[in-house]
């Protein structure tokens, strides 16, 4: 039974989002589950084809998604971020680069038996690693800043590096093999390939004025960045193939650089855009495969060319390129195992595939089958792989979930001490210094600083953080702090406390701008009023004996319920809409009233002052 187009398109999505869920639940590579779904579908069970049931717009949809996915990931690369890192990142994306392209090359003469031109174009593409699969898993492997920069810095920019590579390596062996030795089609190349970086500058510097000087509204701004991106893309990848891509990139980092305040605002919805595209990519390229290119995946030239290229190829081109740059041996040993290939190097191989078929390389046939093995090996073994190296290499920042508490005072300086002692790293922001003497006084870590700051972007590392509270004493700047950050953390990892009646803005929905941290009614004045008073964070763990029901029957009138604490680290708030609740085994974290012992002492001690 034949089904219609419009089907194909909503299995698409559906396996593509249902794919980013399970990952998302299961802590799994996204990938890998994208991969094998598109597989199941396609040539595992023939539900659809989705090559055939597009035809013509096969090719233009998969190139179109591609430079989006590439664009969106090039926002985010500031030159900011390559403090330290610039000499790595250069040297990797340059001769590391190369070293690849030559190493990668000869593995494939050797190794899968292509001859030596077919060889040289599939080694330079090769070399691409690409934000389809890098950006999934540094999203899901908590790495320290460091390798996590140069992994990303990497698959961004090679990407267009290493299409390029392959379009240069096929026109000399053009040059080379054609009777009429013309060079004039080699320097066509590099002139397009300089126009393609210009015209993405300028596209970039065009929007961002218009942006600035308010020419575009605010409801046109996305459109209008997607229709230029596609702009971008087409007219420099009409002239040469491949260079649509350098110019999307170099329209993407002017962008990121040029400071123009509307960029976040665009940024989200891009990536919510850019992981959709993602899913569905992967989909259609997995489901269009052969069943023949997948067995053929297992002979052995094939399983040897790739072994070769994920354990010697790889961490070779890494470990020559960064000697000397500063970086350790741990960070080389990761950065050099870590290459995943994804949609990039799949569509650009089946176009090469096929021009050098036409152009009597019999053995470029071998291309698409090529490509699919290193793409599947490398993305099951690095998927699964990123994060346990990471953590036995000490580059992860996986453990308990940290905590960033917006603003200084009693309240919250206690609320992080509690923090500290279920083991979950916390850290105080406030951009008073005189305020953070709270935090300085408990030997709490804080950071002196606008949180919503560019600059604080740049310097405050918050990958180890999965929740902030925002608990200042102005209600519409806590609401705003949780608005910033939403996008980034969910809206069930952002929490707001009331400040009281002076720091209250009626005029903002409670709703607006996070949760309302504490199930109960209570501001900022009160906690910190119960700090004053003497009241404790108590830790009570629920047993078989003192389940949950007894525990809140023997609960202090006064008490405030704030958090608990799972055994596996994980952590959750009491808040107005939470719908999970503390079962045996939890912690349950308090703000309760001293004991009569200590208030005892209490009035001795306010007694004594006042006969004093």
């Amino acid at each position: 039974m034949e089904i219609s187009l419009l089907f194909v398109m909503m299995l698409i999505g559906f396996l593509g989002i249902l794919s980013q869920w399970l990952a998302w639940k299961y802590s799994l590579p996204a990938i890998v589950i994208m991969s094998a779904a598109g597989l199941l579908v396609g040539p595992v069970f023939g539900i659809m084809n989705p090559e055939e049931s597009f035809g013509a717009l096969y090719d233009p949809i998969i190139s179109v998604a591609v430079a989006i996915i590439l664009f969106e990931g090039s926002l985010n690369l500031s030159f900011k971020e390559l403090r330290g890192l610039g000499k790595p990142i250069f040297r990797i994306a340059t001769l590391g680069a190369f070293i690849a392209w030559i190493l990668g090359s000869l593995t494939a003469h050797y190794m899968a038996g292509l001859s030596w031109e077919v060889a040289f174009v599939i080694g330079g593409l090769f070399i691409v690693t690409g934000p389809t699969v890098i950006m999934p898993l540094l999203r899901q492997s908590k790495l320290k800043p460091r390798p996590a920069k140069i992994l990303k810095w990497e698959g961004i920019i090679v990407d267009p590096i290493g299409v390029l590579l392959a379009v240069f390596a096929f026109e000399i062996i053009t040059f080379f093999t054609s009777d009429v030795k013309d060079g004039s089609t080699l320097l066509m190349f590099f002139i397009a390939s300089t126009f393609a970086v210009f015209f993405g500058w300028f596209c970039g510097r065009t929007i961002g004025w218009m942006f600035e000087i308010g020419y575009i509204p605010e409801f046109l701004k996305s459109p209008v960045v997607f229709a230029v991106v596609i702009f971008c893309f087409t007219l420099p990848d009409e002239i040469t193939h491949g260079t649509g891509l350098l110019s999307v990139t170099a329209m993407g980092m002017t962008l990121a650089n040029i400071g123009i305040s509307s960029l976040n605002d665009f940024r989200h919805f891009k990536e919510n855009v850019s992981i959709l595209l993602i899913s569905g990519i992967f989909i259609m390229l997995a489901a269009s495969l052969k069943l023949e290119t997948i067995l053929q995946i297992f002979s052995l030239n094939i399983l040897g060319y790739v072994l070769f290229m994920m354990f010697a190829v790889r961490p070779l081109s890494i470990f020559l390129s960064t000697i000397g740059s500063g970086l350790t041996l741990q960070e080389k040993s990761l950065v050099g195992w870590i290459a995943p290939r994804g949609i990039v190097a799949l569509t650009v191989s089946s176009y090469f595939a096929t021009i050098l078929e036409d152009a009597g390389y019999e053995d470029a046939s071998l291309l698409t089958t090529l490509t699919f093995g290193l793409v599947i090996f490398t993305v099951i073994a690095h998927g699964f792989s990123l994060g346990p190296l990471a953590k036995k290499l000490h580059l992860s920042l996986e453990g308990k979930p940290g905590i960033i508490i917006v603003g200084s005072n009693p309240f919250t300086v206690e609320l992080a001490k509690s923090f500290v002692k279920t083991g979950s790293p916390v850290l105080i922001v406030d951009s008073s210094w005189e305020n953070l003497r709270y935090a300085r006084n408990a030997g709490i870590s804080f950071y002196h600083g606008e949180i919503l700051s560019e600059q604080t972007e740049y310097n405050l590392d918050t990958i180890p953080y999965d929740f902030i509270i925002a608990a200042t004493t102005y209600d519409s700047y806590n609401s705003l702090v949780c608005t910033t950050f939403m996008p980034e953390y969910g809206r069930t990892n952002v929490f707001k406390v009331d400040p009281g009646e002076e720091g209250k803005n009626k005029d903002i929905v409670d709703r607006v701008g996070g949760r309302s941290l504490c199930k109960e009614e209570i501001s900022l004045d009160e906690l910190n009023d119960k700090i004053s008073n003497h009241y404790l964070f108590r830790q009570t763990m629920l047993t078989e004996h003192f389940n949950y029901e007894q525990f809140k029957e023997e609960k202090d009138a006064e008490s405030v319920y704030l958090y608990f604490v799972k055994p596996s680290g994980q952590i959750y708030f009491y808040a107005d809409d939470m719908r999970v609740t503390p079962s045996v085994g939890d912690t349950v974290i308090s703000l309760t009233p001293p004991s009569k012992e200590i208030k005892k002492i209490q009035k001795k001690l306010e007694l004594n002052s006042e006969n004093n």
